[in-house]
């Protein structure tokens, strides 16, 4: 290509973009940018909820939980099975038991990430299916230091009841077996609207 043909393409391409950033798109215009957007999506003023209940992820038995999906060719060598990614589908209950009620489920994926500690990076949302809640939900993506008393895991997002959500948990492990399976009670601090 001639050099004159590149000037003609690089103008005719820079023209293009100054014409499409200059264009309005239908849905983001003004009435999302100015100062009382939050009103007109139907947000109202900002709320605190705080939520208590127990996290089951179960790996071993008939009907786990959770299931391994991927893993690096080491991750058998491995003491903290890193590289393994995880598929899950757990139960979230109002008490310990794992009889006890069933108020929703913990759906995504955690893959093992640490060499040296058992360190999880986690995808999860977090849905409920009963009370004031049901239909609504929280999202996780955090990293989850497993051996800790305390651990702290990031919410990053909602929806429904808990549009827009924000804020951690607090997780303690009150249950893990030789086989990996775990309870652990979860207390959420949500930021919402």
């Amino acid at each position: 290509m001639g050099k004159a043909a590149q000037s003609t393409t690089l103008l005719l391409v820079l023209s293009l973009v100054l014409a499409l950033s200059s264009t309005r798109i239908h849905g983001f215009g003004e009435e999302f940018t100015g100062k009382h957007w939050r009103q007109k999506l139907g947000l109202g003023k900002e709320k605190i909820t705080r939520l208590r209940f127990f996290y089951h992820d179960t790996l071993s038995g008939k009907n786990p939980s959770s299931v391994p999906v991927a893993k690096a060719a080491t991750t058998d060598k491995s003491p903290t099975l890193f590289g393994q990614v995880n598929m899950a589908d757990d139960p979230l209950t109002e008490g310990p038991d794992p009889s006890s009620k069933e108020v929703g489920r913990a759906q995504g994926l955690y893959a093992l990430a640490g060499q040296k500690k058992l360190t999880l990076i986690m995808v999860m949302g977090f849905s409920f299916t009963e009370g004031k809640y049901n239909g609504s939900s929280f999202s996780l993506l955090t990293r989850n230091p497993a051996l800790n008393r305390v651990k702290e895991w990031a919410i990053v997002g909602g929806r429904g009841r808990f549009r827009m959500a924000r804020g951690y948990i607090a997780a303690r492990t009150i249950s893990n077996n030789a086989a990996g399976d775990a309870i652990v009670e979860v207390n959420a601090t949500l930021v919402h609207y």
